[in-house]
C-alpha cells in the first residue's frame, strides 16, 4: 500500500469545515465598494476633504481597473515561490510596465472630475508628462518606502494605479498555489506590508482574522491576538478612541512597541481595511501623542495630511475596550 505526504492546500480541502487561508481581491467590487465606505465615513469627519478626494481616486481605479489586462504567472515562478517559502512576485522587483496604461486611464477620469480640486490639475499635468523611466523611478522608491519631497503629491496617485495593476494580477491567481511564506507579517503575493487587519463576518472566512494588503489587497489568515508586525503572543492590547463604537481599534504590542489597526466588521459590516483605517487618522495622532508606539505600516492613500482641532472644544482620549 502506497502513503502519500498531503501537502496544507490539500489538507484543508479534506477539511470541509476549515476556512479560506487566503481571500484574493475581487476587482470588480472592490474599488466601488471602498469609493463608496470612504464617502460614507466623510460625514462628520474632521479630515472630511481629504476622504471625499480619495474617494475620486479610488473610483478613478474603479474605470481603470476594467480596462486593463495582465498576463497570467507561469507555473515555474509559482512552483518556485512554493518551494521556497516566499512571496510570488515582490511587488518592488517586479513592476508590471502596464501600471503606466492603468495611470494614464486614471489621471484622464481625474482631468474629467469637476469636483476635483483646482490646485491639482497641474499635478495631473506633470504627472502625465512624465516620461516611463521617471514614473518607473518614482513608483520603485514609493515602493521601497523612500518617497522624495517633491514626489509626495504626485505619492497616492502613483500608488493608486500600482495598486489597481497588482490587484489585478493578484485576483487572477488560484487561491491554492499562494505558497506559505516566512514571515506571515507580509503579503504572500507581493511582499508588501499589510495595511490593517480585519475581522471578517460572512462565510467560511467569518470570525477571522485576515491582514490586508496595502498594495495588492490579498488577504492572508492570522490569528487574533498575535502582533501583525513581529509575530508575538505576549504584550498585544487594543485601544481605541473613547465613546468610539470600535470598529477601528489600534493593536499594539509590547515586545516590538508598534501598532497596527484592526478593522472590526462585526461592528459595521461595511467596514472596509483601507478605507476605515485611512478615515480613523484621529486615532493615529492620539496614539502619536499619547503613547510611545508607532505605526508599523503606512496608508498607500495618505502621504500628507492636516488635522485641525476639533472645534467643540472636547477633549478626546485614548480608551482600552478589554478594559471596560
Amino acid at each position: 500500500m502506497q502513503t502519500r505526504i498531503l501537502q496544507p492546500g490539500e489538507i484543508e480541502a479534506l477539511d470541509k469545515t476549515s476556512f479560506p487561508r487566503i481571500l484574493l481581491p475581487q476587482v470588480s467590487s472592490l474599488f466601488a465598494e471602498r469609493a463608496a465606505r470612504l464617502r460614507q465615513l466623510a460625514d462628520g469627519n474632521p479630515i472630511a476633504d481629504y476622504l471625499q478626494f480619495a474617494a475620486k481616486i479610488v473610483d478613478a481605479q474603479h474605470v481603470a481597473a476594467a480596462s486593463v489586462a495582465l498576463q497570467p504567472l507561469d507555473t515555474s515562478t509559482i512552483e518556485r515561490a512554493q518551494q521556497f517559502s516566499m512571496p510570488l512576485l515582490p511587488a518592488a522587483e517586479h513592476i508590471d510596465p502596464a501600471w503606466h496604461t492603468v495611470l494614464d486611464a486614471m489621471l484622464e477620469t481625474l482631468a474629467g472630475n469637476e469636483g476635483l480640486p483646482e490646485p491639482l490639475q497641474p499635478l495631473i499635468a506633470s504627472l502625465r508628462e512624465l516620461s516611463h523611466e521617471e514614473r518607473d523611478e518614482i513608483a520603485q522608491r514609493l515602493l521601497e518606502k523612500e518617497v522624495a519631497a517633491r514626489h509626495i503629491g504626485m505619492a497616492p496617485f502613483v500608488m493608486a494605479a500600482l495598486q489597481v495593476t497588482y490587484a489585478k494580477r493578484a485576483a487572477a491567481l488560484d487561491a491554492n498555489a499562494v505558497p506559505y511564506t516566512d514571515p506571515a507579517s507580509i503579503c504572500p503575493v507581493c511582499a508588501s506590508e499589510p495595511v490593517a487587519s480585519v475581522l471578517r463576518i460572512g462565510g467560511k472566512a467569518n470570525g477571522h482574522r485576515y491582514m490586508h494588503c496595502g498594495t495588492c489587497c490579498t488577504e492572508w489568515h492570522m490569528v487574533r491576538v498575535k502582533c501583525t508586525h513581529c509575530e508575538s503572543t505576549e504584550g498585544v492590547r487594543y485601544q481605541g478612541i473613547e465613546g468610539g463604537k470600535d470598529v477601528v481599534t489600534a493593536e499594539t504590542c509590547e515586545e516590538c512597541g508598534t501598532y497596527r489597526k484592526i478593522v472590526n466588521q462585526e461592528k459595521d459590516p461595511f467596514a472596509e481595511p483601507l478605507a476605515d483605517d485611512l478615515a480613523s487618522l484621529m486615532l493615529d495622532l492620539l496614539m502619536s501623542e499619547n503613547t510611545s508606539f508607532k505605526r508599523s505600516s503606512s496608508n498607500p492613500l495618505l502621504f500628507v495630511a492636516v488635522a485641525e482641532e476639533q472645534s467643540d472644544g472636547n477633549a478626546t482620549t485614548l480608551v482600552d475596550p478589554a478594559a471596560e
